[in-house]
């Protein structure tokens, strides 16, 4: 299971890349593993402000439908389209072509109490 360690990661299994005040996001390894093989990404927040914690979406795979949360308070600016032809880019590569959306970060002090990857590792460990 890869944790690249220059991300930011959520208790739900979410993970932040931080490039200024925006961010892109999408789920971890571990959480399209334990998901299976996924069929279908539904992200229809495009242009919303949401704060931390909201949902963005819904991924689907065979055995079950799980929400994203957002990682932080922000707009979101930009939806990984590809994933509408090709939702199993994010079981295939989940912190590259498998990335889910693109936000502006209304507030950066949120930042602070995500997880590192290590901090994520104990946690699914445990």
């Amino acid at each position: 299971m890869k944790l690249p360690e220059n991300l930011k990661y959520t208790q739900d299994h979410e993970w932040i890349l931080v490039d200024g005040d925006v961010a892109t996001v999408g789920i971890t390894d571990f959480a399209q593993g334990e998901l299976g093989d996924i069929v279908f990404v539904e992200i229809e927040t495009e242009g919303e402000t949401l704060d931390k914690g909201e949902i963005f979406g819904t991924v689907e795979a065979v055995k079950t439908v799980s929400d994203l949360f957002m990682p932080v308070t922000g707009e979101v600016i930009e939806v990984n389209e590809t994933l509408a032809d090709n939702p199993e880019a994010v079981n295939k590569d989940p912190y590259g072509t498998g990335w889910m959306i693109r936000i502006k970060i209304s507030d950066e002090s949120e930042i602070a109490n995500l997880m590192s990857a290590e901090d994520y590792k104990k946690m699914i460990e445990a």
